[in-house]
């Protein structure tokens, strides 16, 4: 990207926000699902490892250290990577693409961007490979330490999504990614190809001949759809290649190949799928759904451990979280792995790997049910925040956030005043207390899953006053759903549970008693089904200048 790009990209966020700061003095964020209610046993971890939206898994192992990275589409900071030294205890320990001249956002809705990174290790360096949908293609970034800094992207130029490397034992290095199916010809809607070329690492550019290694998926014939997600690596003299198959939703599963050369043939595996859900009863109880997407690791101690993604609705096809990180042991038997065997449920709690026990997670809880708080009293925005395309304009200090208001809609595709904390429980309180908006400005909590579906929970002054209201968006302009006058000034709390499929907005006045301002709202707005797209919902403080 040309520097006057960059330049241009950082003063259009700047000029979006030109409001008066609003004062937000806390944050605080409580879960409580069933399923996480029940005690954990000693020498168990629970499922999901990451919970909430931290789809597209992949991790890798360098010595005693697993990491972790996801894929974040149109937030920033982008790329998420986590650690761990156990495979238990994980601590998100920076992002991949955390400066605004990495990559341009501009213009690109909530699930484009940043798909399916992959991270790979190599004599002191790390190589991070990923598609930026929308805004540029495939490119590759690199690091000494995975908390960063990480380099500006170089463009590889080739076509296709999930691209992920080998690092291979002779030195040479091999990119795989999806991509179009011969002759860019499709037999089928889905049909979808795995291409392979070699990768120059020292020059950061593809070299030789781009093949196909896959045709469709395991079996051409049955019309399998949308491979994607290939991991290739080495094991016993073998190069194993797993991939996704059979699309995001119900039907998504793992499936396995093998080969003696690098280039192929790739022979499926004899039990196929390696993992799914999509042949369990609907009617079984606490489904995980959509499984695949997956990458193998293996541990210190010779075990073997597949992370990959998952949802978790509460009711039909309903979920608000997005699609989880997961992770379960990988069995071999005959040279070839599985992850969970045949009309097996994935369970939510499991025997830790490595002799590993659950630690104290308080500072940043990623699984289970917690309670976290921010009071905005450190020197930088935790980890855990977000913006859209790029973070707001904000200051931290002894009265809190304050969080600049900007003229940008959060039903745009510009720079909204958002600062977003993933939503990783179906039944949920978050509240804030704010000071009250200066006049023209709103400001409250927003509960985000797209442009064009989320709510507003505000405060205004209007023309009788002050004034709390609910604003909704659910694929149609905005609705003013609920509203009062509220005779408070000064600090003011706002309050939203939801409980699976509703949700209920209350709201106190300095040390007043919580008002109910509307209750059994419609929460599946926020879920995937409804809405779309390839993220999960996320709430937090919003301000913005009203029209």
């Amino acid at each position: 990207m040309k520097t006057g790009a960059l330049l241009a990209l950082a003063l259009a966020a700047a000029s979006a926000a030109t409001g008066r700061p609003v004062t937000f003095e806390s944050f605080e964020y409580t879960g409580r699902d069933a399923v996480f209610s029940a005690p954990l046993e000693d020498g168990h971890y629970r499922n999901p490892v990451l919970a909430g939206f931290y789809p597209d898994p992949d991790i890798c192992r360098v010595g005693d250290d697993y990491y972790v990275v996801n894929s974040s589409f149109g937030y920033f900071p982008g790329i998420p990577v986590f650690h761990s030294r156990d495979l238990v205890n994980w601590k998100q320990v920076g992002s991949v693409i955390d400066r605004p001249g990495q990559l341009d956002y501009k213009g690109l809705g909530v699930s484009r961007g940043i798909f399916a990174p992959s991270l790979s290790y190599r004599a002191g360096t790390f190589y991070l490979i990923c598609t930026f949908v929308d805004g540029g293609g495939n490119f590759l970034v690199t690091a000494a330490n995975p908390a960063g800094p990480w380099s500006d992207p170089t463009w590889l130029g080739f076509d296709g999504i999930d691209p992920s490397i080998l690092l291979d034992d002779d030195g040479r290095a091999w990119v795989v990614n999806n991509g179009a199916p011969p002759d860019n010809k499709p037999l089928y809607s889905g049909h979808r190809a795995i291409w392979i070329q070699e990768l120059d690492l020292a020059n950061r550019k593809l070299v030789g001949t781009r093949t196909i290694i896959v045709n469709g998926g395991v079996n051409l014939a049955d019309h399998p759809v949308w491979i994607e997600a290939p991991h290739l690596f080495r094991k016993d003299g073998w190069y194993y290649l797993i991939c996704a198959e059979g699309g995001t939703a119900e039907q998504h599963s793992e499936v396995v190949f093998r080969s003696r050369s690098v280039l192929g043939p790739f022979v499926p595996g004899p039990t196929n799928p390696i993992l799914t859900q999509r042949t369990l009863p609907d009617s079984r109880a606490d489904p995980v759904t959509s499984t695949g997407h997956a990458e193998l690791v293996s541990a210190t101690d010779g075990t073997w451990w597949a992370v990959f993604l998952g949802c978790r609705p509460y009711r039909g096809g309903d979920y608000n979280t997005g699609r989880e990180t997961f992770m379960l042991p990988a069995t071999w038997t005959d040279g070839w792995p599985t992850i969970l065997a045949p009309g097996l449920p994935v369970p939510y709690s499991v025997p830790s790997p490595l002799g590993a026990s659950v630690g104290d997670a308080a500072a940043a809880p990623l699984t289970g049910n917690f309670t976290w708080r921010d009071d905005f009293r450190g020197p930088r925005l935790s980890k855990l925040w977000m913006g859209l395309r790029a973070l707001p304009q904000v200051t931290l200090g002894a009265e809190g956030l304050g969080l600049t208001a900007s003229q940008d809609a959060l039903s745009g595709v510009g720079y909204p005043a958002f600062v977003a904390r993933r939503i990783q429980h179906a039944r949920f309180t978050a509240s804030t207390t704010l000071l009250t908006p200066s006049e023209g400005v709103s400001a409250g909590l927003a509960a985000f899953q797209n442009e064009a579906h989320h709510y507003f929970f505000g405060v205004h002054r209007g023309k009788a006053g002050l004034e709390v209201f609910v604003e909704r968006l659910n694929g149609t302009p905005a609705e003013r759903i609920a509203s009062e006058v509220i005779a408070g000034t000064g600090r003011i709390e706002l309050r939203m549970t939801e409980d699976d499929s509703t949700c209920s907005f209350e709201y106190s006045c300095g040390a007043a008693p919580w008002r109910t301002l509307l209750e059994g709202a419609d929460a599946t707005l926020l879920s995937t089904r409804v809405a779309g797209g390839f993220v999960g919902a996320v709430v937090g403080p919003h301000a913005r200048i009203d029209p």
